[in-house]
């Protein structure tokens, strides 16, 4: 019977919605859950464990005690078994090293984990290329390619190779990021080592791919035609990255590379704002008085839930779908090669809801036509 394995980082995404960037460190989960934030792995987990209940009778689930797996396992109703491991208080890094040397151990088939970046960095240093795994993508960020696309993308994948399907693994990047840097604007990204994954077609992320130093001047392009574009009258959320923040800087503002600006007639009325800011904002004005800008991920092309949580599925369903400005330079649209822009916010109905053919500036006066896939 096919054996698989689940560790669960429990605060993995903890501070995206919070505008914290990340998760990684005790004061930081600290300052975390002072500013409201709640767990949202475990949810994510159960998205990708719901959809493999129906072949539950081919395989065999062993995970972690408690918040790391067996919780949200019992949950779903999966039968598992328990790895022997303490946990004390809010997990770490050490737990999730600790758990993936166990199951390891136990010669799982396929090692299904829960988190982000961070969570990968630690199964890399345990397990590196000897242990065929997944990710689930549930942290603020996800620059590695060893995660599928979503949850649900991850379920597929694992119930294929449950139901017997024989692929050939291969090695995938496992990068990670300074969070505190990045708290300060600046995108520090290395690899740190490779994990195996499933050589499946479809369904996995690509590495995160950053911007060239050419773009700057079509970045410029998108931004002189958005500020002559501009409605005094509506509220703009400007969303993360280097496209978008030349908009800000065109109208003689710097803001925030990693965080969402808000920008009201020309002016700024709130700089590197978290969920319940948005929200507050959205508030003071009508339907259809609001707009939501936002730019993919280099090379992926994520336009919702990698690295822009704070644009929760309440605040985008407060503006979606018409309210959605996406802006990307040409160059970012070919290195896609075709693979349309992706979202995974945690919510599918509201991913669903949002999937269609999108108009994207591209350029001063140039614009062209890009699909949204769930």
């Amino acid at each position: 019977m096919f054996k698989l394995g689940l560790i669960i980082n429990p605060i993995a995404g903890m501070g995206g919605s919070v505008g914290l960037k990340g998760t990684d460190g005790k004061e930081t989960l600290g300052l975390a859950i002072q500013k409201g934030a709640i767990p949202s792995s475990p949810e994510r987990a159960a998205l990708a464990l719901n959809k493999l209940i129906k072949v539950s009778n081919q395989f065999k689930l062993i995970t972690c005690p408690g918040v790391m797996g067996e919780d949200i396992a019992r949950k779903c109703r999966l039968d598992c078994d328990i790895l022997s491991m303490a946990l004390e208080g809010n997990t770490n890094s050490k737990d999730t090293r600790n758990a993936a040397n166990l199951l390891f151990k136990q010669s799982v088939d396929l090692l299904l984990f829960v988190g982000g970046d961070g969570t990968a960095r630690d199964l890399a240093l345990v397990i590196g290329e000897k242990q065929l795994s997944l990710g689930v993508p549930a942290g603020v960020k996800i620059h590695s390619s060893v995660f599928a696309l979503s949850p649900l993308y991850a379920a597929e994948i694992t119930e294929s190779l449950i139901r017997g399907r024989k692929t050939r693994p291969r090695l995938a990047e496992v990068m990670d990021i300074d969070e505190e840097a990045f708290r300060a604007g600046e995108v520090r990204a290395r690899l740190f080592g490779y994990l195996q994954i499933p050589g499946v077609d479809r369904g996995l992320q690509v590495l995160k791919a950053g911007s060239s130093s050419l773009e700057i001047v079509k970045q410029q392009a998108i931004a002189s035609f958005f500020a002559e574009e501009m409605n005094p009258d509506l509220l703009y959320l400007i969303g993360p990255g280097t496209t978008t923040r030349e908009l800000l800087r065109k109208i003689g503002h710097e803001g925030s590379l990693l965080g969402i600006d808000a920008l009201k007639d020309g002016a700024i009325i709130g700089q590197d704002l978290n969920e319940s800011q948005c929200l507050e904002l959205l508030d003071k004005y009508n339907p259809g008085q609001a707009r939501i800008v936002v730019t993919p991920i280099g090379g992926q092309g994520f336009i919702f839930g990698r690295g822009n949580q704070q644009l929760s599925p309440r605040v985008i369903r407060r503006v979606a779908p018409d309210g959605i400005i996406i802006v990307s330079t040409p160059d970012k649209l070919q290195a896609l090669q075709g693979r349309p822009f992706r979202i995974d916010t945690g919510d599918p109905e509201l991913d669903f809801k949002l999937a269609g053919v999108y108009h994207v500036l591209t350029g001063y006066r140039e614009s062209t036509y890009y699909r949204i896939e769930n």
